[in-house]
């Protein structure tokens, strides 16, 4: 009878209770180890090499996720034609997307420019436009401002004006550097809808493989991936339409008003109505003031009222019907993650911001989740 073994006389790995370990054991874990800092180094890698192309690559996912429902019903009526289906998908975004939002481009930078030679000919003034307001502003208007400190109008003339006036000057830079990087935006525009053209044939494919390579358990997964196509779809099918919608209206108002630049106007309401909270207001509002200032009272008063009733309830009437309000992320968070998102990624932050908020907030959901279930650690 082979007397008992004590732990001195058994192998290290198994003498307080571990695993058995040989040399196979642990060569495989070096190369596993090897293995996954290899995939680590070759996706920065990978990164890297399409960084030039990173806002054709988010806009061509973006575009293929919002157009994705659309793509199904035509391969359905088009059975074993998957070709055919997404070429179609994305013939009517080239029409209905593309083609009108350069158009708006071409015409927008062109007001721009008009508007900064409008400024550099006089025939626009600021300084002269700040001092009618401030002239025309009541006495009480006046002793309010001198009582919460803003009594310095000819410093606050002179920085309003600088600041304007350079804005502009920028804008209409930036049209020179667009007319001279014309070639950039045709190559960057191809990438995109070649790259949604294939994201919408072999979506299914693509997203089962990723689903099948992605380190998470299943319900971990299906939640990510649920949460960044809802948040992709809430922000630019809710945030872009309503901005569109109020930037049209906001234009066709300053229009009927005959407010100088409308065109302009317009897109800027339309871009600070992505901003919750603050919105178009941000341009409406010092305009009707102004009026109000000059004497132009009934102009102004209509520029109020539709802005306080028509421009400001089309994000309540709209959004809850393109989004649907379960898919709301809290307007304080839309508000910093789009204002951070901008100031790192420029325009393009303004998915990036709220997608990376609603991952943060869906991980975190997740993680709390598994501690009440007692899977973490397990």
């Amino acid at each position: 009878m082979e007397p008992a073994r004590t732990p001195m006389d058994l192998p290290p790995d198994l003498a307080y209770g571990g695993e058995m370990t040989t040399p196979h054991t642990n060569h495989n874990r070096i190369e596993d180890g090897f293995f996954l800092g290899l995939v680590i180094l070759v996706t920065i890698a990978f990164a890297l090499v399409l960084e030039p192309f990173f806002a054709a690559v988010l806009w061509g996912v973006i575009i293929a996720v919002l157009f994705w429902p659309i793509n199904q019903r035509i391969a359905a009526r088009m059975p074993g034609h998957r070709n055919s289906a997404a070429l179609l998908t994305l013939l009517l975004i080239i029409a209905i997307v593309i083609i009108p939002a350069i158009l708006l481009s071409v015409a927008l930078i062109q007001e721009a420019v008009h508007f900064y030679a409008q400024i550099q000919s006089g025939k626009i003034d600021f300084a002269r436009m700040f001092a009618q307001m401030q002239n025309g502003l009541p006495e009480w208007a006046h002793g309010m401002l001198r009582r919460i400190g803003f009594s310095n109008f000819d410093a606050a003339r002179v920085t309003v004006t600088n600041g304007i006036t350079s804005s502009f000057r920028t804008l209409a830079g930036q049209a020179l550097l667009i007319g001279q990087g014309a070639f950039s935006f045709i190559v960057a525009l191809g990438v995109m809808l070649y790259l949604a053209f294939f994201l919408l044939r072999d979506g299914e494919r693509l997203s089962q493989r990723f689903a099948d390579a992605a380190p998470l358990r299943p319900h971990q997964r299906e939640a990510l991936l649920h949460r960044f196509v809802v948040v992709i779809r809430a922000t630019v099918k809710g945030s872009l339409v309503v901005a569109i919608v109020q930037g049209f209206i906001g234009g066709v108002i300053f229009w009927m008003l005959g407010i100088q630049g409308a065109l302009l106007w317009g897109v800027l309401m339309g871009a600070f109505s992505l901003l919750p909270a603050i919105g178009s207001a941000l341009v409406w509002a010092p305009v009707a003031l102004y009026l109000f200032a000059t004497g132009a009272i009934w102009q102004g008063a209509v520029l109020v009222g539709a802005g306080a009733l028509i421009i400001g309830s089309v994000d309540n009437l709209l959004r809850p019907i393109l989004v649907g309000r379960e898919t709301r992320i809290p307007d304080y968070v839309v508000l910093i993650s789009t204002l951070g998102g901008i100031e790192m990624f420029g325009f393009n932050g303004i998915v990036i911001g709220p997608v990376i908020a609603a991952l943060f907030i869906a991980t975190w959901n997740i993680f709390t989740q598994m501690r009440r279930e007692g899977e973490v650690g397990q």
